[in-house]
């Protein structure tokens, strides 16, 4: 099995202010840490599993900065065999069409059998990458999957549907799979795993590498235009009704006929 694994390095705003830089398009990240996408260190460990149980590589593929290559590293640490990271600043990283494009570019003409990536970014919601990234491919796809089946040729994948409904769908090889969280148990990295990694390969390509022009992937090519990032207004407040449950009632009853809502 020849699995290539996407992944992200997106900040961590769990503890930070989050506030718009200068130039209104942008977030100050000065004093954001960065780690990987939570659904794709899903998407890692089950590509490390599937290696376990049929053999095979795992390749890491990844777009971003250098600052990157650490995460980059962690992922070789746990079971990842090589990576490469396309960094070029002529990319629209904003709009997932053309980062499947650029991340499509990496796989095609290569052998492989799947394409894992996390089912969503956690920084801008994007959820269109990996399925774009199989239109790209031109290969089937499954998405928010919680479980995978890997057989002979073909895939079984449990897909996580609204309302708590489950799909199983049964698709050839090879296929593009995004990978829901809680399909397994991420591994944390061993210490041998780390110094290991530091010696594998790790290639840092640019768009000509890909055979990729800047017009197929610039801003200017793009249907996607960032025109401004602003913190919403708190414009109303939480009121607590005291009093008895009746008194309550009808206090709540006339507020809603008076907004409308009933």
């Amino acid at each position: 099995m020849k699995t290539f694994v996407c992944i992200k390095r997106v900040p961590d705003t769990s503890e930070a202010e989050v506030k718009v830089d200068a130039t209104g398009k942008d977030v100050d990240n000065s004093r954001f840490s960065f780690d990987i996408n939570d659904a794709d260190n899903y998407a890692v460990e089950e590509a490390v599993l599937i290696k376990e149980a049929k053999g095979g590589t795992v390749q890491v593929v990844c777009l971003g900065p250098q600052d990157a290559d650490v995460m980059i590293r962690m992922a070789l640490a746990k079971g990842g065999d090589s990576a490469i990271r396309i960094d070029d600043p002529r990319i629209n990283v904003l709009d997932p069409l053309k980062v499947a494009k650029v991340l499509a570019a990496v796989v095609k003409g290569q052998e492989f059998d799947l394409v894992l990536t996390g089912c969503m970014a956690n920084d801008d919601g994007n959820m269109a990458v990996g399925v774009a990234m199989a239109e790209e491919l031109g290969v089937p796809h499954a998405a928010m999957v919680k479980k995978l089946e890997v057989e002979d040729g073909k895939v079984k994948a449990h897909r996580e549907l609204e309302g708590g409904i489950s799909e199983v769908v049964e698709i050839d090889l090879p296929a593009v799979i995004t990978i829901q969280t809680g399909i397994n148990e991420p591994r944390y990295a061993p210490i041998r795993g780390i110094r290991q990694a530091q010696k594998k390969e790790l290639k840092v390509l640019k768009l000509e590498d890909l055979g990729l022009a800047e017009s197929d992937v610039n801003a200017d090519s793009s249907l996607v235009e960032l025109q401004k990032l602003y913190i919403p207004e708190v414009v109303s407040h939480a009121e607590i009704i005291e009093g008895e449950p009746e008194e309550k009632a009808e206090i709540m009853a006339t507020k809603l006929v008076k907004g409308g809502l009933l």
